[in-house]
């Protein structure tokens, strides 16, 4: 789908996908955004494991626009200090990053595109904000359902396993959310809203 070199030379934009590291954490709802960025990458021929930043990062061209992808290796609540660093390092402006995360609001596997906004209860995008003193980032949020109930513990729903009925509708979500940032990031934010968002 995507044009893609070598990559060289300074960062030109951030793509960030928020989880939780360590195998306990694998195929659990808050862990969306590091699945979609793992497809992203797939699709991209990179493997983000690259230690630095306290994040695991991947170079990559995008048509023509250098990007840096991260999976922030803090836990999700500390998300920003990653984004922080890389976006000092490169000096990158928040309008040069969109961050993927879940969101319990949206039914699964719909995605919802915004260039700015509040955390809306999600810990890492409420981090991010704080760190970067800005609301103004991108970013790709990947439905993965309300909890059962009112009573239902939230930590317990974001932190369950998707079921393999789940991950159905779920990999098609992970795969337009990453072409959804890649999009995103080679300029084109109302294209990957009329693609993706709310599908």
């Amino acid at each position: 789908m995507f044009f893609k070199k070598k990559a060289a030379g300074p960062i030109d934009f951030l793509i960030v996908g928020l989880g939780n590291p360590g195998r306990q954490y694998e195929q659990t709802r808050h862990n969306a955004g590091f699945m979609a960025i793992d497809s992203l990458a797939d699709s991209l021929g990179v493997t983000i494991d690259r230690a630095q930043f306290h994040a695991l990062t991947a170079r990559t061209v995008i048509d023509g626009v250098t990007v840096l992808l991260m999976k922030p290796q803090t836990l999700m609540n500390l998300s920003g200090l990653a984004v922080q660093e890389a976006a000092m390092f490169y000096k990158l402006e928040p309008s040069q990053i969109v961050v993927l995360s879940d969101d319990i609001n949206l039914a699964p596997g719909k995605l919802r595109i915004r260039p700015n906004g509040s955390a809306g209860g999600q810990n890492g995008l409420k981090d991010i904000i704080k760190c970067l003193g800005s609301e103004e980032f991108l970013r790709v949020r990947i439905g993965v359902g309300q909890k059962p109930h009112p009573e239902y513990d939230l930590a317990k729903w974001v932190l369950s396993r998707f079921s393999e009925e789940d991950m159905k509708t779920m990999k098609p979500a992970f795969e337009n959310a990453g072409k959804a940032a890649a999009l995103i990031a080679a300029g084109d934010l109302q294209k990957a809203m009329n693609l993706y968002s709310k599908k």
